[in-house]
């Protein structure tokens, strides 16, 4: 089917191409919210709010142009960084709370699940130190393979910007990533670290060259 074909059928609110739109950037939408909050539940809602959101504002879907995927992980990063938003307001009303009893936890997960919130977490460690607006690049250019007008056309911003904003994110989070692969060497030789620690591989991994980017 023809891009034009599938976003006039989405502006004309039709519920089977919008089955078939979720059907292909649901898994994509949600690896993308689960790299900017670091949690795979908190992804599920930025998920669910962006095809939501999507489906109410059908009808601004510019008759013309490509494929969706961009317009949708752009409602998706902006529904991410409401969410982040909200976390540090209820952390901050927390903080203000007298400490809880502690509780036993006694919630089952399975292997592979923690295997891939400890991966999130061991790239989140390095990207909350990036600024916003750079891990948001580098989330849409690296992990969900935008080229850099498409990113531009997510955000809303010039290509120029998403260039910039790409290239500061890449020095900066190769310089934490070094940081903490020294820290981790440094931490292993010491006496009576427990094993199971997350090392820093998820980070360096996640970073494609320079010539191989678009």
């Amino acid at each position: 089917m023809e891009h034009n074909e599938v976003r006039e059928r989405i502006r004309a609110g039709d519920r089977e191409a919008f089955g078939d739109l979720y059907d292909r950037y649901a898994r994509t939408v949600h690896q993308h919210a689960a790299r900017l909050t670091g949690d795979l539940s908190a992804a599920e809602d930025v998920m669910s709010e962006t095809f939501l959101a999507a489906w109410r504002t059908r009808e601004q879907v510019r008759a013309e142009g490509g494929p969706l995927g961009p317009w949708l992980l752009g409602i998706a990063t902006n529904k991410a960084r409401n969410h982040r938003r909200g976390v540090g307001r209820r952390l901050a009303f927390l903080a203000r709370q007298p400490k809880p009893e502690e509780t036993a936890d006694f919630a089952e997960a399975s292997a592979e699940r923690l295997d891939h919130q400890r991966e999130l977490a061991a790239v989140r460690a390095v990207l909350d130190r990036l600024r916003g607006p750079e891990r948001e690049v580098l989330a849409l250019c690296v992990w969900a393979g935008l080229d850099y007008a498409q990113t531009a056309d997510a955000l809303g911003v010039p290509v120029g910007t998403v260039r910039s904003r790409l290239s500061r994110a890449r020095k900066r989070l190769r310089a934490l990533t070094g940081e903490r692969l020294a820290q981790e060497a440094r931490e292993a030789r010491e006496p009576g670290r427990g094993r199971g620690e997350v090392g820093g591989r998820a980070a360096i991994v996640a970073l494609p060259s320079e010539r191989g980017s678009r």
